[in-house]
C-alpha cells in the first residue's frame, strides 16, 4: 500500500526521468494536449519548465498566466497522473542557459538567441496519481473471487504539489 507521500515521490522520479507530457489548456477544444518535453531544474520538485516556440498556437494562448494541465504516463506504466497548475512565459536567460540541452538545441537554429524560442513555467498545483493497478495478481485475485477494485484503492491519490502545505488524501 503505497501513501500519498509515496505517490507524490514516485511521481517527481518519474516525470525527471521519462520527461515527456500531454500538455493542454482549458478544455480539450481550447489547446489541445500536446507531447511536450518536461524539465525540471536539479532535484526541485517543480517548477517545470516546456520549451516551445514563438508563434504556436500554445504559446500563442498563453498572453498572461493561466490555468493549465498536464498528463503523465510513466515510461513502465507503473504510474498515471494529471496535474493542475499555472503556466506562464518566462524568459529568465539564467533559467534557458541551466536548462538548455542538446535535445532542446535541435529545435532552435539560432541556440539560444533564437528569436522562436518561448521558455514556458508550469507553477503545479494539485494532481491525481494513479499506480498501476492491473496485474497478474489482481487478475488471479478476481478469479479467486476478491473484488480488485477495492485493493485498488490504495493506488490512487489526490495531492498537492505546490509545497503551500499536505492536502494529500486517497
Amino acid at each position: 500500500m503505497a501513501t500519498p507521500t509515496e505517490m507524490t515521490a514516485a511521481f517527481w522520479k518519474s516525470i525527471k526521468s521519462d520527461r515527456t507530457v500531454m500538455l493542454g489548456l482549458g478544455t480539450d477544444r481550447e489547446v489541445h494536449p500536446r507531447p511536450m518535453t518536461a524539465l525540471i531544474e536539479g532535484d526541485a520538485d517543480g517548477p517545470v519548465w516546456f520549451f516551445t516556440a514563438v508563434g504556436t498556437d500554445l504559446a500563442e494562448s498563453i498572453r498572461a498566466p493561466r490555468e493549465a494541465f498536464f498528463t503523465l504516463a510513466s515510461k513502465d506504466h507503473e504510474l498515471f497522473a494529471t496535474v493542475h497548475g499555472r503556466i506562464t512565459h518566462d524568459l529568465d536567460r539564467e533559467m534557458i542557459d541551466r536548462l538548455w540541452n542538446p535535445f532542446v538545441a535541435a529545435w532552435y537554429e539560432d541556440g539560444k538567441d533564437d528569436p522562436k524560442l518561448a521558455l514556458l513555467r508550469f507553477d503545479v498545483d494539485t494532481a491525481q496519481l494513479w499506480l498501476n493497478g492491473s496485474s497478474l495478481v489482481a487478475g488471479v485475485k478476481a478469479v479467486l473471487g476478491v473484488d480488485p477494485k477495492r485493493d485498488y484503492r490504495d493506488k490512487v491519490a489526490k495531492v498537492r504539489l505546490d509545497n503551500r502545505g499536505s492536502d494529500a488524501r486517497h
